[in-house]
C-alpha cells in the first residue's frame, strides 16, 4: 500500500491531537492532510506557495478510518495525485503509523484543491511551479484489456 503513493510526508501527532477518549480525534486527520500537502508543496517546489499570484483553497475533503491513532505516534502521510486539471488538484491520501519497521494503515481520503486568484478569488490555472511538482504524483490508472 505505501508503495503506491510518491511521497510519504512525516506528521507527528501532537498533544492537543488526542480526545476525551484517547484516540486522535477524526477531525484531526483533515489537519494532517493540510498539513502533509501543503509543507510538501513548499518543499518540493523551493516557494513560499503563500506568495503565489494563485492560492490553493480547499474545496473538497473526505477521509476513511482504518485504525486508531493517538499521541505521541509518527504519521507518514502518503500523497499522491488522482487528477490534474486546469485549475484544480484531486489529491489520494493515506496516514500510516509509523511501526518503527513497518506502517500501519490509519485512514485514507482525499483532498480537493483548487487555484484561484489571491484577489477576486475566481478559478485561475494552476501556477506552473506547482503543476510542475505534482505532475510525477499522478497515478495512471492501469491499461483495460
Amino acid at each position: 500500500m505505501k508503495h503506491s503513493y510518491p511521497v510519504l510526508w512525516p506528521v507527528p501527532t501532537r498533544w492537543a491531537d488526542n480526545d476525551h477518549y484517547g484516540h486522535v480525534n477524526n477531525v484531526t486527520y483533515y489537519s494532517y492532510f493540510d498539513t502533509a500537502v501543503n509543507a510538501w508543496l513548499i518543499s518540493a517546489t523551493g516557494t513560499d506557495i503563500r506568495d503565489l499570484h494563485a492560492i490553493g483553497v480547499v474545496a473538497q475533503t473526505s477521509c476513511t478510518f482504518l485504525g486508531s491513532i493517538s499521541f505521541p505516534d509518527m504519521l507518514q502521510v502518503g500523497i499522491r495525485v488522482a487528477r490534474l486539471g486546469n485549475s484544480s488538484i484531486n489529491y489520494e491520501l493515506a496516514v500510516f503509523r509509523d511501526a518503527g519497521d513497518s506502517l500501519e494503515l490509519a485512514a485514507t481520503g482525499t483532498f480537493t484543491h483548487v487555484y484561484v486568484d489571491e484577489q477576486t478569488r475566481k478559478p485561475v490555472p494552476i501556477p506552473a511551479v506547482i503543476r510542475a511538482a505534482v505532475e510525477p504524483l499522478v497515478v495512471t490508472a492501469p491499461a483495460e484489456g
